[in-house]
This record gives C-alpha cells, sequence and structure tokens, in this order.
C-alpha cells in the first residue's frame, strides 16, 4: 500500500457525525470541508434540515455525493453502531467533569488502526451536545478560540477538526504495530448494552435511586470509557454481573422456601 492509499485508508474509518443540525447550509458546508480534506462518511443524527434541499447542495458544490450518500438516523446510538471509539466537541471550558483537549492532541487517537471505525461527534448549532449525548464519547475536544468571541460555526468547526486529521494522518507512522488487534476492542453498542445491564442490576440492589440513577451511572461511563475496554472484557464484565443476578434469585427462591 503506498503513502496516499494508506493516509486514506486511515482518514476513511473516521465518520462525522452531526446533532440536529438546523441548518442546511451548515450540513452543505460541512460536506464540502469534509471532501476537502478526504472524509467521505457523514452520519446525521435527527437533523432539523433537509440534507438534499437546494441550499445545502448549493454550498457543497462538488461534495454532492457526500450529502447523497449521507446516512440519516434516530439518535445517536445508532450513528455509532460499529464504532469502537468516538470523541466528542464541546464548547464548555469550565465546570467539566472530563478533561478537554485541543483537536491536535486528541484527534490522532481516532486514527490509530486499534481505534477504527471511529466517530468524531459535533453538537447542535444552538447548544452543542447533552451531557446524555457527551457520555457517549471516550474523549472530549474544545477548539481554542478567542474569548471575545469564543462560539464556533458548526461547518468551521468540522472544518477545523478535519484539517487535523487530515494533517496527523500525513504524519502517522506506517510501519508502527497495533497494541491489540481491532477484533479485540468492544464495539460502543456492546459496551452500552453492559451499562444498561449494570444500570439494572444497580437499580434491583438499591445501590441506584430511579430519581439519580442518570447522574450516577454517567460516573460509571466515565470510568469504563477511559478504559476503552475490549470484546472479551465486556464478556467478562457481562457475565459477572449475571453470576450475581443469579445468586440474588437464587437467595430470594430459598428465602420463600
Amino acid at each position: 500500500m503506498n503513502e496516499r492509499d494508506r493516509i486514506s485508508e486511515s482518514i476513511a474509518g473516521v465518520r462525522i457525525v452531526l446533532v440536529e443540525p438546523a441548518g442546511p447550509i451548515n450540513v452543505g458546508a460541512t460536506a464540502r470541508v469534509m471532501k476537502n480534506f478526504g472524509l467521505g462518511h457523514l452520519v446525521l443524527v435527527n437533523p432539523q434540515c433537509d440534507r438534499l434541499s437546494a441550499e445545502a447542495m448549493k454550498m457543497a458544490v462538488h461534495a454532492k455525493e457526500i450529502l447523497e450518500s449521507a446516512i440519516v438516523v434516530d439518535t445517536l446510538p445508532e450513528a455509532l453502531q460499529g464504532c469502537v471509539s468516538a470523541i466528542a466537541t464541546t464548547g464548555r471550558d469550565r465546570h467539566c467533569p472530563f478533561p478537554l483537549e485541543t483537536p491536535r492532541t486528541a484527534l490522532p487517537w481516532l486514527l490509530e488502526p486499534t481505534n477504527q471505525p471511529a466517530a468524531l461527534i459535533f453538537g447542535r448549532e444552538d447548544r452543542g451536545l447533552s451531557n446524555e449525548e457527551l457520555n457517549y464519547a471516550h474523549r472530549f475536544v474544545r477548539i481554542p478560540s478567542s474569548p471575545n468571541y469564543p462560539s464556533l460555526n458548526l461547518a468551521s468547526a468540522v472544518g477545523i477538526c478535519c484539517y487535523e486529521l487530515a494533517q496527523q494522518a500525513q504524519k502517522a507512522q506506517p510501519e508502527k504495530t497495533p497494541t491489540v488487534t481491532l477484533t479485540e476492542l468492544a464495539s460502543l453498542e456492546l459496551v452500552e448494552a453492559y451499562y444498561q445491564q449494570l444500570e439494572s442490576l444497580l437499580l434491583n440492589i438499591g445501590y441506584l435511586y430511579p430519581h439519580t440513577a442518570a447522574s450516577r451511572m454517567e460516573k460509571f461511563r466515565q470510568l469504563y470509557n477511559r478504559a476503552h475496554l475490549t470484546t472479551n472484557e465486556v464478556a467478562m464484565l457481562r457475565g459477572l454481573l449475571r453470576q450475581v443476578e443469579w445468586s440474588i434469585n437464587h437467595q430470594s427462591e430459598e428465602t420463600d422456601c
């Protein structure tokens, strides 16, 4: 594989995810800037505009095929199906419960063979991503900007990140040996199934209460997301939960007798 093909393959493993984009011009501009830097996989989560509108198509210029082939889904988990890693962008800079990185320091991680397929998530133009949506990411990016006007246009933010991805792909070492194989990393939907099982068990034993479960589970999600679990590790954890559930049910049956 030559250098150009290697770079194209590395970039192709990253999907750009827009959550509820409202402006067709932004969606069109996103497609254009993706093509500028070699990305082609666009996913729209519950879009509030028509990606095939005249405005979007006009803004996309020669990247109309990216709009036409874009995948439209209802929820963020659907957009992340098949991915093993995800980075979310956010404009927050204070009181964040997680470390914020710059695109230059964080995005190379998405290009590592062991972390693909990968997703780069962008939020709504007016309010970004919710706390619940941020929980699906492993790392978090904030683009440094002037304090006099820190809010970035959606397409501009996508453009900056796509540029950094392309630059880092060119710098990547082609002979780098992965520390784990691609099949070892757990997909995000597999990890999500574990979170649902864990929450159900913790509610059942009284460790969680319905009115605080979401906020407490955020801590567990952040902890496990930092670990970047493999498929075998998730299977082990789910097996542990099943054994605990069996033990609880077994003891309950003995008590009833």
